[in-house]
């Protein structure tokens, strides 16, 4: 083999050329005439490439700049600690460093799913406990909408929070944004619904009343015996078109009032069972990043849901009032966890 301490420019071509054709580099060393080791360190080195230079990351920043981060962080609640930095224009801090210096004057939250309760709230929920205490509430209807995207539920955002600060309560569409919004029903161990809003419908107290006629009076309610009818207490929430005069009156005329339909405390949805029903519809349709590209198929997701939930579940959510009612009482009037 030749003693020379490195290849030359036309040994290299040479190198290339051969490794093309499919030759190992043990050939190729023979062909050239030189040292295996050789011809393996140059194919090495080639493979690897030129590392590039990789800025040291700062491990500290100025007085200033912390000041400026601070009013920041103030600023863009649950932004990420890169987001901050960036807006205050200082680059080249590691990840671990900013979260350290965050620690300091903020906290990382998610947004608030609830908005905060008032004294008000609090004594209005005490006294909807009380007045329902003795219930029987294997005779309530629960009711409520939800609405589904194409790409499920908005993630709950999460990101820093300045000391003192309270997340951001942010905005739910309870009407548009391209969904599908549906209405449904339970009561003991049924299912009543789930019905679909038309398309483009927006929920007054007009659409409301009259959707109610075409899906629940026609094809649920008027197929139930006079002693049901009699007995069943009608619960919604205090949308605006559901506790409308108008709204009111219909029910009403429908033979829906006074006893036969439940007063509702506001801010009150961890009170509805149902909206664990919504809880086990979301997901089971959006289970493992499930993404929809008509509304069509994400209804048709929805009813497909709807009948896996067995009346045995359903059952469980309206026995569950009881025990509701008593941790309203407990806490005060304060949230309860669904």
């Amino acid at each position: 083999m030749g003693q020379k301490k490195d290849l030359t420019g036309s040994e290299k071509s040479k190198i290339v050329r051969y490794l093309a054709e499919g030759c190992s580099s043990l050939k190729i060393a023979k062909l050239l005439k030189r040292d295996h080791r050789t011809i393996k360190r140059f194919i090495q080195n080639s493979q690897q490439g030129r590392k590039k230079r990789v800025e040291k990351p700062r491990g500290k920043i100025t007085a200033h700049e912390l000041r400026k981060v601070k009013r920041a962080a103030a600023k863009m609640p649950l932004a990420t600690s890169l987001a901050i930095f960036q807006s205050c224009n200082i680059t080249g801090v590691p990840k671990s460093t900013r979260c350290a210096i965050l620690r300091d004057m903020a906290k990382v939250r998610k947004a608030e799913r609830r908005p905060p309760l008032n004294k008000t709230h609090k004594l209005k929920r005490q006294d909807w406990a009380k007045k329902y205490l003795k219930t029987d509430f294997s005779k309530v209807l629960w009711t409520d909408e939800m609405r589904v995207s194409l790409d499920g539920p908005d993630g709950w955002a999460r990101g820093w929070i300045g000391k003192g600060q309270r997340a951001p309560v942010p905005l739910r569409r309870q009407q548009g944004g391209g969904g599908v919004l549906v209405w449904a029903g339970i009561i003991k161990g049924e299912l009543v619904g789930p019905f679909r809003v038309e398309d483009g419908v927006k929920l007054n107290s007009q659409s409301y009343c009259k959707f109610l006629e075409d899906t629940f009076f026609k094809q649920w309610y008027r197929k139930k015996s006079a002693s049901f009818k009699k007995n069943m207490i009608f619960m919604q929430d205090n949308a605006p078109s559901h506790a409308s005069k108008y709204s009111t009156a219909w029910l009403a005329r429908k033979g829906l009032k006074e006893e036969k339909l439940m007063t509702w405390p506001p801010c009150s949805s961890d009170l509805n069972p149902i909206e664990n029903l919504w809880s086990i519809i979301k997901c089971e349709i959006y289970k493992e990043g499930k993404q929809y590209t008509s509304l069509n198929s994400v209804w048709e997701a929805v009813v497909a849901a709807a009948r896996n939930v067995d009346g045995e579940q359903i059952k469980t959510l309206t026995e569950s009032m009881d025990g509701r009612l008593l941790s309203v009482l407990a806490k005060k009037g304060g949230y309860i966890g669904r």
